[in-house]
């Protein structure tokens, strides 16, 4: 089976019909303060309405449990992505499908810290101080070597032109991309999106 694709950071719900359209498997929401991606569950809940069927992913930063719980109930999300300092504790016991990512610092011994925590997936992304996702910092894919293909997430700087070598050498469940296939920060680039779908799906 191919690889599956999440396009994330989306904000508006043209940008979500354009990734289903193009084949993406996920589409994600951020809820982290402060990101130039960051939407309100509102706007989020009228995306998830517009693309039923296509799982709808929450990324959240070190967020109070019961907010993420709300936020979840209320938007209709199928998967919660935890991408701050969350322990392994705080990610078990959930609702909902979940993701912890894992930030390639130097040395980081990734699988094995993949290990420990029980959520359904992992995802690797480019280690940047101070700063969750959507960097644009391209990852090392011999980072994320070791953690099981069957429950790994690659993110990190990947673009159209990318794409395919990472999913040839790692062959992972999925690719996470958001400022690869846009035109601004919260912006999709449907061409750019359509593009990384058909390599993705084709490597």
């Amino acid at each position: 089976m191919s690889v599956r694709v999440k396009i994330c950071g989306v904000c508006s719900v043209a940008d979500a019909r354009a990734a289903v359209a193009a084949g993406a498997d996920f589409v994600g929401v951020n809820f982290v303060p402060g990101s130039p991606r960051r939407i309100a569950p509102e706007r989020a809940r009228e995306i998830a309405v517009a693309i039923p069927g296509t799982p709808l992913v929450g990324v959240f930063v070190d967020a109070a449990r019961a907010e993420v719980e709300d936020i979840a109930a209320a938007v209709g999300l199928a998967m919660l992505q935890f991408h701050g300092e969350e322990s392994p504790e705080y990610c078990a016991g959930w609702a909902w499908r979940t993701t912890k990512a894992l930030h390639a610092r130097p040395g980081e011994a990734l699988a094995a810290l993949a290990a420990r925590y029980p959520t359904d997936f992992v995802l690797v992304d480019a280690f940047v101080p101070g700063v969750y996702g959507g960097t644009g910092v391209a990852l090392d894919p011999a980072a994320a070597e070791g953690v099981p293909p069957g429950r790994l997430f690659v993110a990190g700087g990947l673009k159209p032109e990318t794409v395919g070598d990472v999913v040839r050498r790692l062959r992972p469940f999925a690719v996470d991309v958001a400022s690869g296939v846009e035109s601004r920060p919260g912006e999709k680039d449907h061409a750019k999106l359509a593009e990384f779908v058909r390599l993705a799906k084709a490597a």
